[in-house]
């Protein structure tokens, strides 16, 4: 008779086993469950590497550090949604004091923003230096460039000027050139506060446009120099196609192969025709026709 009970005591303190059981581990899973999110690599980054879009991600985590760079909370996301946008683009173009694994996350005192003070210093290659240059809003400088990218500068020049008589017997096909007066050069920075042009911008050129800082070397410093006070600079960007080591070798030696500069004529070969001559109409000299003792009369030739 007493069976029962006990059975029925067994059976009652399971449940409250089974409950305390599934409540214990609903809450230890609720505490791994991620409750914000920062900003992490999506593959190993060396040091010195100025971050890129496909850089970084929003990872997941369960607990945020001071240090992290983390996403607005979700009552700020839903007043200003771009604010996450705003966040993670605020890191492109930071360059990297320490190397990073993937997944790592990107905390604030392993990034140097453009603009902070030892910025210069972290980015740039041992031996190279650093050269801020205005270039003309046409063509990648217009918008399409990062820091990281590779650019080529080209210089094109106006030969106009017709209170220069030798410049203005200059035919119409050798009035402009265009030619890439340096290859392979890294992007530091674009528009960055602390890059201001240092007097190569100026008005009859039309240098005014966007304020680029490039990695370059002494001689490749000269040359863009000498370039700004010729004509107006602008960029074209480079393919991704060679690795990081060929990048870096081919920046600190001239290109093989000279790229060819490209006139005027070139570039329009209508400029020819135009440069020709127009045919002029040659009229005859009137012909004096003599009548005996009659004066002379002027008879001017039919056509």
């Amino acid at each position: 008779m007493r069976v029962k009970p006990i059975v029925t005591s067994l059976f009652v303190l399971s449940l409250v086993g089974a409950a305390i059981t599934v409540t214990h581990l609903a809450s230890k899973s609720g505490a791994n469950e991620p409750k914000d999110y920062i900003l992490a690599t999506t593959m190993p980054v060396p040091a010195g590497t100025l971050l890129r879009a496909q850089d970084v991600t929003w990872q997941a985590v369960s607990e945020v550090s001071p240090i992290d760079i983390s996403r607005p909370s979700a009552t700020a996301l839903a007043e200003k949604p771009e604010l996450a946008d705003e966040v993670r683009t605020s890191v492109y173009g930071a360059v990297v004091r320490r190397p990073l694994a993937a997944a790592e996350p990107i905390t604030k005192s392993a990034i140097v923003k453009p603009g902070d003070r030892d910025f210069l210093q972290v980015v740039l290659t041992p031996g190279e230096r650093a050269i801020a240059i205005p270039v003309a809003t046409s063509g990648a400088s217009a918008g399409l460039l990062s820091p990281g990218d590779r650019v080529n500068v080209i210089l094109t020049q106006n030969f106009k000027n017709d209170n220069n008589t030798e410049l203005k017997n200059t035919p119409l096909t050798r009035r402009s050139v265009g030619e890439t007066v340096v290859e392979n050069l890294r992007v530091l920075a674009i528009d960055a506060p602390d890059t201001k042009p240092t007097g190569i911008a100026n008005a009859a050129n039309g240098n005014f446009g966007r304020t680029v800082t490039l990695e370059v070397n002494d001689e490749q410093a000269e040359k863009i120099n000498v370039a700004a006070e010729l004509g107006k600079l602008s960029l074209t960007l480079r393919g991704v196609g060679q690795t990081v080591a060929t990048l870096a070798s081919a920046s600190l030696t001239p290109p093989t192969e000279q790229v060819k500069p490209q006139w005027a004529g070139d570039v329009s070969p209508a400029l020819y025709g135009a440069a020709q001559e127009k045919p002029v109409a040659v009229v005859p000299p009137p012909v004096q026709v003599f009548h005996g003792t009659k004066s002379a009369e002027a008879v001017k030739p039919e056509n």
